[in-house]
């Protein structure tokens, strides 16, 4: 296991690499993407070309393996990994929209113990270590407490009413009314990373992402847990790398939406 010390190092390392990335991501967000197939097919070319940069350099300079969105890569199941998206919100990246950002986690044995969250056009840097605290630019932030879902503003993923996935359309339209009778606000930021970064950092008060991509969520995990907050699936399992989906939120407001989601039913009755 690594110590603490290590640790540190490793994060310091993920946000020079990041940092020195950002002016890349940036002059993308800013090139023509008027047209939409040719934003959507801009926006992938920098995808590619963050992850082959971004892993590189971490292979480089810290020795342990990266697992990518576009490329793969290194085993999930390695003793270390490094987990990354280069841009998570693409298709708000591809639009013009600022609710984009680059996600990176270090996993040691399955386990999210750093993690990243970088918004460059917002200017927001959120990192964490296992154990807490998490800092957004180089400061602080205040651990979370327990709170109640009436006082909370939730995100969610976004979703075709007409869908038939793992979660159907018509099962996340019923989760969602039922969030939105207690909750305070609901909100649809179309970036996973950017909603759990905002929970660990108790400005939203709990996030759902209807995913299973390890690379949306591992960040994020590492963020809230360091914060103090809940992370589970839907059917309230712990988080893992494999997990069908993620629910994150402050204690108190997680435990509610549990209710909720079970209220909803089963996923299966909305096909």
């Amino acid at each position: 296991m690594l110590d603490a010390a290590q640790l540190n190092d490793l994060l310091a390392t993920a946000a020079g690499i990041l940092d020195s990335a950002s002016q890349q991501f940036l002059d993308g967000h800013r090139a023509d993407s008027a047209v939409e197939k040719k934003g959507n097919d801009f926006a992938t070319d920098v995808d590619l070309a963050l992850e082959k940069r971004i892993t590189a350099e971490l292979t480089r300079l810290t020795g342990i393996g990266v697992h990518g969105e576009e490329f793969g890569g290194e085993s999930l199941e390695a003793e270390q990994v490094w987990v990354l998206d280069p841009i998570d919100g693409t298709f708000n990246y591809a639009a013009g929209l600022p609710t984009a950002a680059m996600l990176l986690a270090l996993m040691v044995d399955g386990e999210p113990v750093v993690g990243l969250t970088w918004m460059p056009f917002i200017s927001q840097r959120y990192t964490a270590i296992v154990g807490g605290p998490v800092h957004c630019n180089g400061e602080p932030v205040e651990p979370l407490r327990p709170a109640a879902l009436a006082d909370a503003v939730v995100a969610t993923g976004t979703y075709n009413i007409d869908s038939r996935g793992r979660y159907p359309g018509r099962f996340r339209a019923a989760l969602l009314a039922n969030l939105s009778r207690e909750c305070s606000r609901m909100r649809m930021h179309g970036s996973t990373g950017i909603d759990f970064a905002y929970v660990a950092a108790g400005i939203l008060g709990g996030a759902i992402s209807f995913g299973h991509h390890v690379w949306d969520h591992a960040a994020g995990v590492a963020l809230v847990r360091a914060a103090g907050g809940i992370v589970t699936d839907l059917a309230g399992q712990p988080w893992t790398p494999s997990s069908p989906s993620a629910m994150v939120a402050a204690p108190g407001v997680h435990e509610r939406m549990l209710e909720l989601v079970a209220a909803a039913g089963d996923p299966e009755d909305y096909r």
